[in-house]
């Protein structure tokens, strides 16, 4: 990913939650928050109610690839946690992206000239 770096710490997650922009749909939740950094951080979060082990990462992979092949559109400068809900496992891949960048578009995380 070009200027996006990965959320890993407990602490950053929980701030986003508590005091991030917030936007849902049935396939997931975008938590975001505006920082003083040149990129972005981005991180995926899946819960057991999505399923064992094989069903949840297969969800964060496909959200992790809609976020890269995106990227470009992207803003740099953002922490953003994306929390995949239980419909996510049996959406198709072309709804789960229309659905990222509708929110996306909501939360103002989009270039403006693109």
């Amino acid at each position: 990913m070009k200027h996006t770096v990965s959320l890993k710490l407990n602490h950053e997650f929980r701030r986003l939650y508590n005091k991030g922009r917030t936007a849902a749909c049935p396939y997931m939740a975008i938590y975001c928050r505006k920082t003083r950094l040149p990129y972005s951080r981005i991180g995926f979060t899946t819960g057991v109610k999505l399923g064992k082990a094989v069903r949840r990462n297969r969800v964060r992979r496909r959200l992790r690839e809609i976020y890269r092949t995106n990227e470009a559109r992207m803003a740099p400068g953002w922490d953003i946690v994306v929390v995949a809900r239980v419909k996510a496992v049996f959406a198709q891949y072309g709804q789960l992206e229309r659905s990222f960048l509708a929110l996306a578009a909501k939360l103002e995380l989009l270039e403006q000239n693109q």
